[in-house]
């Protein structure tokens, strides 16, 4: 796979109309549905991770897929500022706690590279330390993907100026003003900063294990479909998606459980 550039991504696509988004979007959430139902089966691990800027739709994108998913099997983990015990610790210790444990998808909302990406750009970390941590992030990932965890990293691209439009649109919109905070304003201010970051991130970081897959959000109804046909590939890769039998004996009882309903003049739910 070639390895992401901010300036190659496509942010042109779109989904024509709401009908054919709807449609498309009901299908897939039903096939990551069976995906997740095979993982658990087979007792398989995923990890989903998103990053994108501010106003990127990670949050939309990962609301829709767990919507649908049975939750015992897939956590969401919004990944913020560390705690005052976490900073205490290595950077990627928060991380290893939150691993999917067998039959589990995990999705992270924000991740580990907050080490190459803000606490590089807002300078809270120096240089040789971010630095190092593109070598620490792959070693870290190779070990997820020897382990049988299937890892897949999504990052939501959109211009500057469709970032501004979302901010407008949540200042104006009351129930979606809790998620405008200041950080949202610093980090738009360090817009050039952060590409350069990112484009140093993909390049240092998509690897064969692990690649980044770059998706065009600045039309939200393709963003979402792209990302759940990314992460259904990735997931399902090599698994038998095929939907187990019946249990005979349980079939069976429940079948008789019938017939006796309907001798009776009851409804199946008759005891």
């Amino acid at each position: 796979m070639k390895t992401p550039r901010l300036d190659r991504i496509d942010l042109t696509a779109r989904i024509p109309d709401k009908e054919t988004y709807e449609k498309r979007l009901k299908t897939l959430q039903l096939e990551l549905l069976t995906v997740q139902q095979a993982n658990w089966r087979q007792r398989r691990r995923a990890v989903v991770l998103f990053e994108g800027w501010d106003t990127a739709g990670k949050g939309s994108i990962i609301r829709r897929i767990s919507e649908r998913l049975d939750p015992r099997q897939c956590l969401v983990w919004p990944i913020g500022r560390p705690s005052e015990e976490e900073q205490g610790r290595h950077y990627l210790y928060r991380f290893w706690e939150r691993l999917p444990q067998p039959g589990s998808i995990a999705i992270f909302d924000r991740s580990w590279y907050g080490r190459v990406l803000v606490e590089r750009v807002e300078g809270l970390i120096g240089k040789p330390d971010w630095k190092r941590a593109y070598r620490e992030i792959n070693e870290f990932e190779r070990m997820l993907v020897d382990d049988g965890i299937r890892l897949i990293k999504l990052f939501l691209h959109i211009t500057p100026e469709e970032q501004l439009e979302r901010l407008v649109e949540r200042l104006e919109t009351p129930y979606k003003r809790w998620k405008l905070t200041a950080d949202d304003l610093r980090n738009r201010a360090h817009w050039n900063d952060y590409e350069k970051a990112i484009d140093d991130m993909f390049r240092e970081t998509s690897t064969r294990r692990a690649p980044w897959h770059a998706l065009g959000a600045n039309y939200k109804w393709h963003a979402r479909i792209r990302a759940f046909e990314v992460i259904i590939d990735g997931i399902s890769k090599g698994m038998d998606l095929e939907q187990p039998a019946a249990d005979r004996k349980i079939a069976t009882a429940i079948r008789a459980m019938v017939r006796k309903s309907e001798r009776r003049g009851g409804s199946a739910l008759t005891p």
